[in-house]
């Protein structure tokens, strides 16, 4: 088969992800960039769709990416060709010959402390109690003070917070419903009733405003996940906080401290919405990380001068 053709069946293939499998449009994007990249460096270095071409382009991509980087392209690209393959669009899949090995890497996911996200919600609620502000800008701050502490009380990505709609959500019950990768949905509880209360507030001072999405911007538009970036940016410095905090970092704090107060590490999977409990078992190595610093800082034999 032709690249040029490849292509085409490229397009069919990203048509079922979106429409049959129901991807997110972000992931689909991410797709149609790594099949594009494998099938343009094979026509400009003038390759064949075979075990060298596909040998060659690993070459590649190890020396330009990070090794996570690398493994997620490939994927992108075996999961296009098994595509092609079950569908009897090639006659062999090319990557059947060729053996991928990766190294794992163990990166340990980077969270903010209980005490800067402390520090970054109190600067916010002594800005909403300035009698000095504009009702332009309280109407803003109440906003986003309900963005933040929906990111810390729930663990959601930034994505499914822009995306969540107005029925997804139900102050009455204090829940949320989530539809997370793949469409798969999940309950998630709001368990403070000050956060709620907050929320209840911010859905009136805005209800002309919300219609489909329940987070809008100024002219009643959905918030874009780069708003919510620097709107965090923007507060963090203000607080005088000098740590660089993103949405995803508070994900994590939120995972690592709820297992460092005992919570199951299946229902912290429930909540983050990883399909597989391996994906949330990587902040057990986070919550070790910490027992053993407070252990080499504070037990008794470390004192001990023998």
């Amino acid at each position: 088969m032709e690249i040029i053709e490849i292509i085409q069946e490229m397009e069919n293939y990203l048509h079922v992800c979106e429409a049959q499998r129901e991807l997110n449009h972000k992931t689909v994007k991410a797709y149609r960039i790594d099949i594009t990249q494998f099938l343009d460096y094979l026509t400009v270095n003038q390759l064949l769709l075979d075990k060298r071409g596909i040998n060659s382009y690993l070459d590649y991509l190890h020396e330009k990416y990070r090794q996570r980087t690398v493994k997620r392209k490939i994927a992108s690209i075996k999961a296009f060709f098994n595509y092609l393959d079950y569908e009897e669009r090639i006659e062999s899949n090319p990557f059947d010959k060729v053996r991928v090995r990766f190294k794992e890497e163990q990166l340990l996911p980077r969270s903010v402390s209980q005490e800067i996200i402390e520090e970054l919600l109190m600067h916010m609620y002594q800005q909403k109690k300035n009698d000095e502000l504009s009702k332009w800008k309280r109407r803003l701050l109440l906003r986003d003070i309900c963005v933040i502490e929906l990111l810390f009380m729930t663990g959601m990505r930034i994505s499914e917070l822009c995306d969540m709609h107005r029925d997804s959500i139900d102050l009455s019950k204090g829940i949320i419903c989530v539809y997370g990768k793949g469409a798969k949905e999940r309950i998630i509880p709001i368990g403070n009733i000050n956060v709620l209360q907050l929320l209840r507030e911010y859905e009136e001072e805005f209800e002309k405003e919300i219609e489909e999405f329940f987070f809008v911007n100024r002219y009643g538009e959905p918030l874009s996940t780069q708003t919510v970036r620097l709107m965090l940016k923007h507060y963090a410095k203000a607080a005088g906080i000098e740590q660089h905090i993103t949405p995803h970092m508070i994900r994590h704090s939120f995972a690592t401290l709820l297992l460092e107060k005992g919570v199951d590490i299946r229902i912290i999977q429930q909540l983050l919405g990883h399909a597989s409990i391996v994906t949330t078992q990587i902040y057990t190595n986070v919550a070790s990380e910490k027992k053993k610093k407070i252990l080499e800082m504070y037990h008794p034999r470390n004192q001990m001068s023998i």
